[in-house]
């Protein structure tokens, strides 16, 4: 859901990656950290991505850090609001999210922090406006299960669909299209017009 929708919707004009638990090295001989997902704008992906040798992300390869790094909370030993909130304003990374469906860190299920200065602070929009996109709570059915999931999404909080959304509004969307062509074909025929002569 934080991946997908971001490739088959062409939100942005420009390159991107949007990755889930790739590596984010910043400095040498630092080990990386591995966020859940992560979105970084103006940068090429490798022709073999899926190579294991390029299922990493360098940031002295690519220029820069990610503008976007997400951590869902999984239990309490990821260190979401600890090491890696420090190591992640270290990195310079614009926008830190933290998913807690579970709110085992005792906080908001969704927390998103800004970078300001050296440090983060907590943020009330979830619109991250130099990134052009912005993150919501979805209720529905993902892979067969229903619940609260975290999208992407766009200014006015609507979630970037993936491509089978997208696939099955359109499906609607000609239904309703054929259902309104015939619907007109019989009001046709009860004027006593043949709609096949028009």
């Amino acid at each position: 859901m934080l991946t997908e929708p971001l490739y088959s919707s062409q939100v942005f004009t420009a390159p991107f990656i949007v990755a889930a638990n790739v590596g984010l090295f910043y400095a040498l001989n630092r080990p990386p950290l591995v966020p859940d997902a992560f979105l970084s704008l103006n940068v090429q992906l490798a022709r073999d991505w899926w190579q294991k040798q390029n299922r990493s992300y360098f940031f002295w390869e690519f220029g820069k850090p990610p503008e976007v790094v997400i951590e869902i909370v999984s239990n309490t030993e990821g260190n979401e609001r600890g090491s890696k909130f420090s190591t992640y304003a270290a990195m310079r990374v614009p926008f830190y999210a933290i998913y807690d469906p579970l709110q085992q860190l005792k906080g908001p299920v969704l927390e998103i922090f800004e970078l300001s200065g050296l440090d983060y602070v907590s943020r009330t929009s979830t619109w991250l406006d130099s990134v052009g996109i912005g993150l919501t709570l979805w209720q529905g059915e993902f892979e067969g299960r229903e619940d609260t999931w975290l999208r992407w999404c766009d200014r006015e909080g609507q979630v970037v669909p993936s491509g089978a959304e997208r696939a099955a509004q359109e499906q609607v969307r000609a239904e309703q299209e054929r259902a309104r062509a015939d619907a007109l074909a019989e009001r046709l025929r009860q004027l006593g017009i043949d709609p096949n002569e028009l």
